[in-house]
């Protein structure tokens, strides 16, 4: 027979499935010695009974399951349906005296709050709060049982079923237990964070307290007092206007009523009681390991428990391995990759990235992980005042919130303290570099022999070629290998690559050590300032750029033959693998030129893809349709050869701006000699800057070896039935891979793997902060020294120019649908979204800053672009019309 009550002495957290999430943490907090007013549950099988009693739910479930998030109406009219419908079911006789007899035992004269719980509920990975109806004051048994029958029905609210069709519940495998708790009547009520939930601070407890019952200030009629606490002493307090009150009635419910005036600016809390509130908070956490979100009350001098849930919008705090304050850089911003990374895609870094490591294999203490995001620890560099002003300027290139952000950060009074007893620095910074310093030594002399002495236009043949024989060198010592010999040649690969790039890098900082000296010069000789937003246009040597020109090139190709622009407009949708893709090609007419023509591209271009610094990302040559949506797009929005037109327009604007100038600089005194030195410093700007995008490509192309010898040994594993799929190989660690090559991996491998995609798939859920703190304080930065039209979104100025056009939120290239003069909306850019830069009016990026991926390329191509702006794939809308300014930094919605 089912049980239909369980008292709050009989649940614990292993009673989840009978009594929900609300539930088994009011047990568990009952045994533990917290104070919970006395109560009940009616569990998850009273509920199932009470809906298998209807003959109509398997065809609402069915109509359920087919609903999607752009429906909103017809969210709202199949839930009235379903509670309107369960409104009319009767209540079975066994259930009732169940629930009966429980209410008898803990006091029938008593009056009850009636909670629902749901099974998917107060879980450390999805709250669900406030998804289900509460009825407070309830007395009586007509007025327990009408409730209980609400809180039932209200599964089905809207709010309800959109969290379950968001979050990824199944309708028919939530279940509702409705928790049945004694009435506190209380003179003060509020909510206590054992953590501060705006900024994350784990060291912070926050504390809301008002008059009366705490529905006021869970529903927004009040605002509340506002308290924080770190460290047993009361940090903050702001005395919040309290007007108004939620007060029982005697006959059952409750009443709003105005405060009398001598309450409305009391504290309502007390000093000792805030702080004898926040320790009982500290228990809370303690006992569940995790930082809580809890309901509490006063009533008497003593404070109640009612209400105890993890809380789970907090961002993971890279580990550390001290008590000292550390500060984390996020690497997904820097990459202009936000989406969490699989751990496969973490360990290639840190093999890659020796910053802080002894030697190659061992584990990096500079960079580290958490939430699927990398995080630089750059601690260290901000303790030194000369060290930290020349990052924080670096930084600001790169992204002027993490600037501000860092900057917020050295100023702190507790930053201030820990730099002070950190003031011997070099000794860890020069530990951190330790590993690179020699490859930079041996890199300065590039840098002087390409300043002084060697032919700027010889600068690309020099930076590009030999990447090529070291890239065929390491391709073959890894291919030929075989099982744990091919993944310890990668790992070997990875631990020399940068010692092997070296010389292409070394190129990168030509531009920014000339064109500051041809800035001032300009200024000094001819009382102006250098035209740079022209310099930037078209620039030789950009790999990204002339990916994209072949990209227009493959998309005239196709329009010379409609029946393969039918075929891809027919597999946009689709992901056909490359063996498919090119059988269905080839069967259309024009299919084998376009074909040719697109594998030329793919030699070249082929392992690039939308977030390719995570080698478990599919890269285009694998699945073509991937870059089927660009191709379409070009079409649709550009004339045949415009690109190409544009690209020779805008070197033809560089070269005019050059010319003129040095006729300028000739007319000047000593103007011949000026003119050669301007000449010089020029040329290596235009033939180096375009350059920056090399050494990640070169890096990419590695990644593709890599990737293809990985899926080599994960396919061989999949064949002996160790591994589910192939791409499962990704949710391992390198050093795993090599574990389980070797026969010394202990755990259930398919355990392990499922509860790794699982946190993976959290992980995507959630937003990386840009600078965080080992205390967990999520860092903002502010830009304010932008003038910009009032309500304009503020961000920072990367490509000059102002334009105007239509919204296209864009969160994944591949489903792009782009039209001329759409307005690119995007959360970040890397080179796998430049084949739609060509299609676009202008770019607002939500990362990044003015030496970042998408504002290089923008600034080439001539277009408008703004970045930086947070939340801009939210705010904004498709369809808006809004201004992009690129040259003042706003975004701003017009009419």
């Amino acid at each position: 027979m089912n049980v239909y009550v369980m008292h709050f002495n009989e649940v614990d957290r292993t009673n989840l499935p009978e009594v929900g999430g609300k539930g088994a943490n009011l047990g568990e907090m009952v045994k533990a010695g917290f104070p919970v007013p006395p109560g009940f549950c009616i569990t998850t099988s009273a509920y199932c009974d009470f809906i298998a009693a209807s003959n109509e739910m398997d065809k609402f479930f069915d109509l359920l399951d087919q609903l999607k998030l752009d429906q909103p109406d017809e969210i709202s009219r199949l839930g009235k349906l379903i509670r309107d419908h369960l409104l009319t079911i009767p209540i079975s006789q066994t259930i009732k005296f169940s629930i009966l007899d429980a209410w008898k035992i803990v006091g029938e004269e008593k009056a009850y709050a009636v909670r629902s719980s749901a099974t998917a509920e107060d879980l450390p990975t999805a709250s669900f709060a406030g998804q289900q109806e509460t009825y407070l004051n309830v007395k009586g048994m007509n007025q327990l049982l009408q409730a209980v029958r609400e809180c039932w029905s209200s599964l089905f609210a809207d709010r309800a079923i959109i969290y379950r069709i968001k979050h990824g519940f199944g309708h028919r495998s939530v279940y509702l237990s409705i928790v049945v708790q004694q009435m506190i009547f209380p003179e003060v009520s509020g909510l206590m964070f054992t953590v501060d939930p705006v900024t994350g601070h784990r060291n912070t407890i926050s504390i809301d307290a008002s008059f009366g019952l705490g529905e006021a200030l869970v529903s927004g009629i009040v605002s509340a007092d506002s308290y924080q606490v770190r460290e047993n002493q009361i940090v903050k307090k702001q005395i919040a206007e309290k007007k108004k009150a939620v007060y029982p009635v005697t006959e059952g419910g409750t009443v709003t009523r105005e405060l009398a005036p001598e309450l409305q600016n009391k504290q309502a809390l007390s000093d000792d009681k805030i702080l004898e509130l926040a320790q009982l908070g500290q228990r809370i956490e303690k006992h569940y390991c995790s930082e809580q979100d809890i309901e509490w009350c006063l009533a008497g001098n003593k404070f109640y428990i009612l209400q105890s849930r993890p809380i789970t919008t907090l961002y993971p705090i890279p580990k550390v391995h001290d008590n000292k304050l550390h500060v984390f850089l996020s690497i997904a911003h820097l990459q202009m990759m936000t989406d969490a990374m699989k751990p496969m895609g973490i360990s290639v870094f840190w093999e890659i990235f020796p910053f802080g490591k002894n030697s190659v294999p061992f584990s990096n203490s500079m960079i580290v992980e958490a939430g699927g995001r990398l995080f630089y620890d750059v601690t260290p560099l901000l303790y030194s005042k000369a060290l930290r002003r020349y990052f924080i300027w670096r930084i600001a290139i790169v992204d002027e919130l993490m600037r501000d952000a860092l900057e917020k950060i050295v100023s702190s009074e507790i930053f201030q303290q820990e730099a002070k007893a950190n003031k011997d620095t070099t000794r860890q910074v020069f530990k951190l570099f330790k590993p690179i310093l020699p490859l930079y030594l041996k890199g300065i002399p590039i840098i002087v022999n390409n300043l002084f002495f060697l032919d700027p236009s010889g600068i690309i043949e020099r930076a590009t070629a030999p990447p090529e024989e070291i890239i065929n060198k390491h391709r073959h010592s890894i291919m030929q290998a075989s099982g744990i010999e091919r993944i310890k040649r990668v790992q070997e690969s990875m631990g020399k690559l940068l010692q092997e790039l070296i010389g292409s890098m070394m190129y990168v900082p030509l531009p920014f050590i000339v064109l500051p000296i041809a800035s001032r010069l300009t200024r000094l000789w001819l009382d102006e300032n250098l035209d740079v937003d022209t310099l930037n246009k078209s620039l030789p040597g950009n790999v990204t750029g002339e990916m994209g020109l072949m990209i227009g090139d493959l998309a005239d190709t196709a329009r010379k033959y409609p029946e393969v622009v039918d075929f891809l407009e027919k597999s946009e949708d689709s992901t056909f693998y490359q063996d498919t893709f090119y059988q269905g090609l080839s069967k259309v007419k024009g299919g084998d030129i376009f074909g040719t023509e697109l594998e030329r591209f793919m030699e070249l271009y082929g392992m690039r893809c939308p977030g390719e610094i995570d080698i478990s990302n599919v890269r285009w040559w694998e699945a073509p349709t991937l870059l089927v949506p660009s191709i379409i797009n070009h079409i649709k929005s550009n004339a045949p050869g415009e690109h190409r037109n544009r690209f020779r327009q805008g070197r033809k604007e560089a070269q005019e701006v050059v010319q003129k100038l040095m006729e300028s600089i000739s007319n000047t005194p000593a103007g011949s000699l000026k003119a050669r030195l301007m000449s010089r410093l020029l040329s290596i700007y235009r033939n180096s800057t375009g350059l920056r995008e090399f050494p990640k490509y070169v890096i990419v192309r590695f990644f593709d070896i890599y990737r293809q010898a990985i899926l080599a040994e994960a396919l061989a594993l999949h064949q002996r039935g160790i591994l589910e799929k192939e791409e499962d190989v990704f949710y391992l660690y390198l050093d795993e891979l090599v574990a389980l090559l070797e026969n010394h991996f202990s755990e259930d491998l398919t355990r392990f793997i499922d509860s790794r995609k699982k946190a993976c798939e959290q992980y995507q859920k959630m937003t990386p902060p840009r600078v965080m703190t080992s205390e967990g304080e999520v860092i903002t930065g502010v830009r304010i020294d932008i003038e910009a039209p009032i309500g304009a979104l503020i961000g920072t100025p990367v490509s000059a120019g102002v334009a105007e056009g239509y919204v296209k939120v864009i969160l994944r290239p591949e489903a792009a649908k782009l039209k001329k003069g759409d307005i690119l909306v995007a959360p970040f850019t890397d080179p796998g979204w430049t084949p739609l830069f060509y299609s676009v009016e202008a770019l607002v990026v939500e990362v990044g800053g003015m030496m970042t991926h998408g504002s290089v390329i923008a600034r080439e191509y001539g277009i408008p672009a703004v970045v930086g702006i947070e939340n801009a794939t939210k705010i904004l809308k498709d369809g808006q019309y809004v201004r992009v300014d690129g040259t003042r930094g706003f975004v701003q919605v017009l009419k």
